[in-house]
């Protein structure tokens, strides 16, 4: 029995039997008794070994990242790991940490026999990559990437950036500066680099303040060159009242640059993040949610789908949602306050 024969005994589809499974929440609690049901009356266990016999798979699923140590990687990769287990599937990853190793992978990696199908986080492949990966097997999903062509898990991250500085714009800012990653020195040309600073831009332009290059802060990420950037900005002669950083370890260091300079967060500088990472809660950090472990769960699943379909599916693009979090690094500027 696979879980294919489970979601067709339940009434449902193949990714919800992977969130029963994973004891997910996102599951009312009748389809959960009835996939559990369903489960029991199949006999059915997500066990590798059996499915390896019975369906002549290598039930091995490779995953391409690049700097997972990343926590915003980590969670998706948890996400993955939790749906790619649950239906008996070994997760073999592959870090990426040079364009050279990038392009090895894209090209030597598919071509093993023993990997049923790709997951692809944070980089999009060019045509050519893509049409040789259609050409295969093994299906491909992207996460946190987009190709029309491919499967793709994503958020709005324009959208994300631009509820983020909104937020600093209702509260009263106008002096508001972003710190982010390089834009011309993007090698794996992620989008979120480009998109968030974007929604940045639209933010102010939509409220009718002036982008200030002055206000814009570019350096590879980290915590230490986000750290090196924001001294950069409290030294300025009008400096900025708020910062939109491009991630959360990278508001983070904006927060440790505040607290060396003497500057109060929230009443002196405010400092919004993007990601909500776990340690973010601890920070007590205004940021803007993304799912991490949902996108990278929901991508898992979208695989799983292709993988059980008995024909050739379009190519389905799901953007999930993004929420601002406010909590206690932003308030109005201190001549609103007072």
């Amino acid at each position: 029995m696979t879980i294919r024969d489970v979601a067709r005994e339940a009434g449902v589809g193949i990714g919800t039997v992977s969130r029963v499974l994973n004891d997910s929440p996102m599951v009312s609690e009748e389809t959960r008794q009835r996939v559990k049901t369903a489960i029991t009356a199949l006999d059915y266990s997500p066990s590798s070994v059996a499915r390896r016999l019975s369906r002549g798979r290598s039930m091995a699923v490779a995953v391409i990242a690049p700097f997972f140590t990343r926590r915003s990687y980590v969670e998706r990769l948890q996400g993955i790991e939790h749906v790619l287990s649950a239906a008996g599937y070994d997760l073999i990853l592959y870090n990426v940490e040079t364009v050279a190793r990038r392009d090895e992978c894209l090209r030597a990696l598919p071509r093993g026999e023993r990997l049923d199908g790709l997951l692809i986080l944070s980089l999009a492949p060019q045509d050519a990559e893509v049409e040789r990966l259609l050409e295969l097997e093994a299906p491909t999903v992207l996460i946190d990437a987009y190709h029309p062509d491919l499967p793709t898990v994503t958020i709005d991250d324009t959208q994300g950036a631009r509820a983020a500085v909104q937020h600093l714009i209702d509260l009263g800012h106008e002096r508001i500066a972003y710190v982010g990653e390089y834009l011309d020195d993007n090698p794996f040309n992620f989008r979120p680099i480009i998109d968030r600073f974007h929604g940045y831009r639209e933010a102010l332009a939509d409220a009718g303040i002036p982008f200030y290059p002055r206000y814009h802060c570019q350096g590879f990420y980290g915590w230490s060159e986000a750290r090196r950037m924001a001294h950069e900005l409290i030294r300025q002669p009008d400096p900025p009242t708020a910062v939109f950083a491009y991630s959360d370890t990278m508001a983070f260091g904006v927060l440790e640059a505040a607290q060396q300079a003497g500057l109060a967060v929230p009443e002196d500088l405010s400092v919004v993040g993007f990601d909500d990472v776990e340690v973010a809660q601890y920070f007590r950090l205004t940021t803007v949610h993304q799912p991490l472990y949902e996108t990278g769960a929901r991508g898992a699943e979208l695989l799983l789908e292709n993988l059980d379909s008995d024909a050739s599916r379009p190519a389905e693009h799901i953007v999930l949602p993004t929420e601002l979090v406010a909590r206690q690094t932003t308030a109005p500027p201190t001549e609103i306050q007072s």
